[in-house]
C-alpha cells in the first residue's frame, strides 16, 4: 500500500480556515496520509482559532514569509494574491507547493495535473505544481479515457456549478436567501451578482473580448494544457446553479472514431476515479447529491450523438471541493510520494 510506504512528511495548509483548506484537511485525515507536522496558515483575522486533526487540536498561524521553515508539501488555497506573495517564499525554504489558484496554472514551466489524466508530468516540476479549475478537473477526469479509447477531436460542454465554487460565503449566502424565501422575507445578496437560490445564471466572472467569461477561457486553456492538445477545439457555457458543492456538466464529444456507449461504459466503469451511475431503466443518473462528499466523479447518461455518427454525450457530476480542489490536491501530494519512493528504491 503507498500510504505504508511513504515517508512522514511536513506539512502547511494556507488559507486553511477557507472551505478548501478545511476539506485539505478533511481529505488527509480520510487518505491516513503520513503527516510529520502540520501547519494551519492563514490571515491575521483567523489566527488562533482552532481546527481538529486526527482528534487533535491545532492552532491557526498567521501567513508570513518566514512560516515555511522545514515544511515539505505546502498546500495554497488562498487566492492568486496571496500564492504569488508568498509561493516564493514557501519554495526557497525548500517546501514543494500544490497551488489551488489560477496564478500558475498556465504557466508554461508548472506542470497543471490531474493524476488520472497526466501524471507523468509531474517528474518536470520546479517546486510548484498547479491544480486545474475545479470544472477543468472534472472535465478531464471524464473525457480522458474516452480520449484515449478513440481520440476527441472537439467537446461542447455545458456546466451547472455549485455555490462552493465561490467559497464558503457562497454557500452561506445560498442556504441563507432558501431561508429567507421560505420565510417570506426579503432575499438579500453579498457574494454572488444575482440571487442564487431558485435561480440559475451565468457564471460570476468578467467576460472577455471573446465572448467567453473567465471561467470558460480557464476550461479551454487549463483542458488543453492538461491534454496536451494545444488546438483541440473546446466550446463551453458555464452557468450557476442553486446546488451547495458539486458541479454538473453536460458534456458532447466528436471523436475520432465511432465508440458505442456500450463500449464507453465499458471502458469508464473500469477508468479511475469514476464512479459509473447510468442506469436508464430506473431513471438514475448522475446527480450533485450523490456526488458530494464522494473522491469520484459520477458518470452517465451515456449516449450516442443522434447528429453526428462519430459523437458520444455524457453527463458527469463531481463534488466541486473534492475532486475539483482539495482531493485533487492530495491525489498531486500521493503522486509525489510515490515518485519519491521510486528514487529511493533505485538508489
Amino acid at each position: 500500500m503507498l500510504r505504508a510506504i511513504m515517508n512522514a512528511q511536513n506539512i502547511a495548509i494556507v488559507g486553511a480556515t477557507g472551505a478548501v483548506g478545511v476539506e485539505i484537511l478533511r481529505v488527509l485525515e480520510r487518505r491516513n496520509f503520513p503527516v510529520a507536522s502540520l501547519k494551519l496558515l492563514a490571515s491575521a483575522r483567523s489566527v488562533g482559532k482552532t481546527l481538529e486533526f486526527k482528534g487533535k487540536p491545532h492552532k491557526v498561524e498567521e501567513l508570513t514569509a518566514s512560516a515555511f521553515k522545514g515544511v515539505d508539501i505546502a498546500f495554497f488555497s488562498a487566492g492568486a494574491t496571496r500564492s504569488r506573495e508568498f509561493v516564493p517564499h514557501a519554495k526557497a525554504a525548500g517546501a514543494i507547493v500544490v497551488d489551488n489558484s489560477s496564478a500558475f496554472r498556465m504557466d508554461p514551466n508548472t506542470p497543471l495535473v490531474v493524476p488520472e489524466v497526466n501524471p507523468g508530468d509531474l517528474a518536470l516540476h520546479k517546486g510548484v505544481i498547479a491544480n486545474p479549475n475545479c470544472t477543468a478537473a472534472i472535465l478531464a477526469t471524464a473525457v480522458w479515457p474516452i480520449h484515449q479509447a478513440a481520440g476527441v477531436k472537439k467537446i461542447v460542454v455545458s456546466t451547472y456549478q455549485s455555490a462552493s465554487g465561490a467559497g464558503a460565503a457562497a454557500m452561506q449566502e445560498l442556504e441563507d436567501q432558501v431561508q429567507q424565501h421560505a420565510g417570506g422575507k426579503e432575499v438579500t445578496r453579498s457574494v454572488f451578482p444575482h440571487q442564487i437560490a431558485f435561480n440559475v445564471f451565468s457564471h460570476n466572472t468578467k467576460v472577455a473580448e471573446n465572448g467567453y467569461n473567465e471561467e470558460e477561457n480557464k476550461v479551454v486553456e487549463e483542458t488543453r494544457k492538461m491534454f496536451h492538445m494545444p488546438e483541440l477545439a473546446i466550446v463551453p457555457t458555464c452557468i450557476r446553479v442553486p446546488v451547495l458543492r458539486a458541479h454538473s456538466e453536460s458534456i458532447a464529444l466528436d471523436l475520432e472514431r465511432p465508440l458505442s456507449p456500450a463500449e464507453a461504459r465499458a471502458i469508464l466503469g473500469k477508468s479511475p476515479g469514476i464512479k459509473l451511475v447510468d442506469d436508464p431503466v430506473a431513471n438514475h443518473f448522475p446527480m450533485p447529491l450523490e456526488a458530494s462528499g464522494d473522491l469520484d466523479i459520477h458518470v452517465g447518461r451515456i449516449r450516442s450523438d443522434l447528429s453526428n455518427p462519430n459523437g458520444l454525450v455524457l453527463f458527469v457530476a463531481g463534488d466541486q471541493l473534492l475532486k475539483g480542489a482539495a482531493w485533487n490536491a492530495v491525489q498531486i501530494a500521493e503522486e509525489l510520494a510515490k515518485l519519491q519512493s521510486r528514487a529511493q528504491a533505485a538508489e
